[in-house]
């Protein structure tokens, strides 16, 4: 959070918000990385004075294999490839560690909360009056995000849902910071399973919100991660994530680059 600038972005939830870069290595992407994290005057967020000191931290020697990311709810294939991985890199110089983010189970209810009412605030303005299209020219998925957002903000409701939610993301935070205590990152599975059919899940968007239980506690923490692909399950790729503390943005992108010196996975596709 804060790495880039927003400016310029349709803001969607203020204190989520964080624009993402994707291609096709690491190298790649750190070299993007560092033309793009700037200071900005015109989104605060980016102002942060620890940035600075971000090349001077050690590199990474240990990695923790949180608990709740390896439980019975993820596809066993899927563990596989990740564990896999991780012990490849354990055999170049990297120790491995059990930790525990015991408060994850309750991140995908904080998380939506929380983005659901920063949605519906923000995208108030969008009422007809200062941009021509009023709100009825959003999809579905931005009405049901709004309509949600609305009732969980709304007098009555707000204690009741919004604060606890809040909350959890406090807990949340310090469960990070209490694993990079013991860990200078983590690796862990990016989705409990393969990607499924286009269209499979669209009746039943719960469904799909939990497909993302492994990555929104990372957004609500605001701390770095990223994916790279770790292998295929049935001709689907799988990726895997690493995860770090506030402002070790390139000292994950120098071990997944290294993972990829290790490996191919990046180059390959499925066999269609």
């Amino acid at each position: 959070y804060g790495a880039f600038s927003r400016y310029g972005v349709v803001a969607f939830a203020s204190s989520l918000d964080c624009p993402g870069l994707m291609t096709t290595s690491a190298r790649k992407l750190k070299r993007y990385y560092l033309k793009l994290a700037k200071k900005d005057v015109f989104d605060a967020t980016t102002c942060s004075n620890k940035r600075s000191r971000l090349n001077q931290k050690q590199q990474i020697k240990s990695l923790g294999l949180p608990e709740q990311y390896f439980d019975k709810a993820v596809d066993p294939k899927v563990k596989k490839l990740v564990t896999q991985a991780a012990k490849l890199l354990e055999k170049n110089g990297i120790e491995l560690k059990s930790v525990s983010l015991p408060h994850t189970k309750y991140g995908i209810a904080a998380y939506y909360i929380i983005a659901f009412v920063e949605t519906a605030s923000n995208l108030g303005r969008y009422d007809g009056v200062r941009f021509g299209n009023d709100r009825t020219n959003f999809g579905p998925e931005a009405k049901r995000r709004i309509v949600l957002g609305t009732f969980a903000s709304s007098a009555g409701y707000a204690d009741k849902y919004y604060e606890q939610a809040a909350k959890v993301r406090t807990l949340i935070i310090n469960d990070f910071k209490k694993a990079f205590e013991q860990v200078d990152a983590i690796i862990a599975p990016v989705c409990p399973s393969t990607a499924f059919k286009i269209g499979e899940k669209i009746d039943d968007p719960l469904q799909m919100y939990l497909s993302d239980v492994l990555t929104v506690p990372i957004n609500l923490a605001g701390i770095p991660a990223l994916s790279i692909p770790c292998g295929f399950v049935d001709n689907l790729p799988v990726g895997l994530q690493l995860i770090g503390p506030r402002w070790s943005d390139i000292k994950l992108l120098e071990l997944a680059e290294e993972y990829q010196q290790l490996t191919n996975y990046h180059l390959q596709t499925p066999n269609l």
